[in-house]
């Protein structure tokens, strides 16, 4: 069975000094500790690594951890900066590099697409460009400079996504409102932030109605759904009790977490065993966030291994080979 990396990251040079250039109120600033790390304002983003734009580096890291196959994408902020043709650009410019580590790597490399999703008819075009080119899902922020994920501008995109039945990654950035939470020190919009991101992204989806409307999405929420698991409880109480004529969804909020998929980015063993507790191990799938200076390969690896064999089996690769049907 192949071990199979659904989460893990990719740049390009020409990107990133697209974000220097052209980004609005993106910048790159230096750390304390002498690393650029790329900033929303004051609020810190993510920090370029050398792996990040050296498909050779990561192959020897695959090979040196045990990976056989990585389905790489662009992490935040993204393709969502910049003017109409800047957003185009920038999502051309990753999905082309991705498309062509593919090419060189045909049995190891993998990719998301990049949409420019603020512009829904240049992002439904590159979809359909990039699918012919072998983009195996879709990545999306888990909010797009903002907006809700289920905010009524996307709806043409979501709907040709859910018409090819694509696995999208949902993958969490800053969230709105980071500087008003005081969350810009200690990385605090990573560690709390991003959480909290990626929780009301899919909570939305949940409530709205958005499975039933979409049904054949194959979510897959980052970081081991964020604290998705851990409100199950909270999510069954406030569906008990709304008022019959507001509700939207037509199954109960555990349905819909058993629905979607989740990473193993936990870094902590029980946090992984209790989310394969709650939503199956056959919707839970391997992940690294690898060459982030907080991935987590060697963890992946320790805390699958302390799962039955046949759980680890799935999780390490057997899920993967059905969600993006890799032959």
């Amino acid at each position: 069975m192949p071990v199979i990396d659904v989460h893990t990251h990719m740049f390009t040079p020409k990107w990133l000094e697209l974000l220097k250039a052209e980004g609005g109120q993106y910048n790159i600033q230096t750390r304390p500790d002498g690393q650029q790390e790329v900033f929303r304002g004051n609020t810190p983003v993510v920090i370029p690594q050398k792996g990040h734009f050296d498909y050779a580096l990561r192959v020897k890291h695959m090979d040196a951890a045990g990976i056989d196959i990585s389905i790489v994408s662009l992490t935040c902020p993204n393709v969502y900066w910049g003017t109409e043709e800047i957003s185009c650009r920038a999502a051309r410019e990753s999905n082309d590099t991705m498309a062509q580590a593919q090419s060189t790597y045909p049995d190891r490399i993998r990719w998301f697409t990049s949409l420019p999703w603020e512009y829904p008819a240049r992002a439904i075009e590159e979809l359909d460009r990039t699918c012919k080119n072998g983009a195996s899902g879709v990545m999306v922020l888990a909010n797009i400079s903002g907006r809700s994920l289920t905010d009524p501008m996307f709806a043409p995109i979501w709907a040709e996504i859910d018409k090819r039945g694509l696995p999208v990654l949902v993958h969490p950035t800053d969230p709105p409102g980071v500087d008003l939470m005081d969350m810009t020190k200690f990385d605090l919009s990573w560690s709390v932030g991003f959480m909290f991101d990626t929780t009301l992204a899919i909570t939305r989806m949940i409530f709205e109605g958005f499975f039933d409307q979409y049904p054949h999405l194959k979510i897959i929420a980052s970081h081991g759904g964020g604290t998705l698991p851990y409100l199950i409880g909270r999510f069954e109480k406030g569906d008990e009790v709304e008022i019959p004529s507001r509700r939207q969804m037509k199954r109960k909020p555990t349905d819909y977490l058993r629905h979607i998929y989740y990473d193993t980015i936990t870094y902590n063993l029980g946090a992984l065993q209790y989310l394969i507790s709650v939503v199956g191990e056959e919707h839970v799938m391997f992940g690294t966030d690898w060459p982030h200076q907080v991935h987590d390969t060697k963890g992946a690896f320790a805390n699958t291994a302390q799962l039955p064999a046949q759980t680890c089996a799935a999780i390490r690769g057997g899920n993967a080979l059905k969600v993006f049907n890799i032959t």
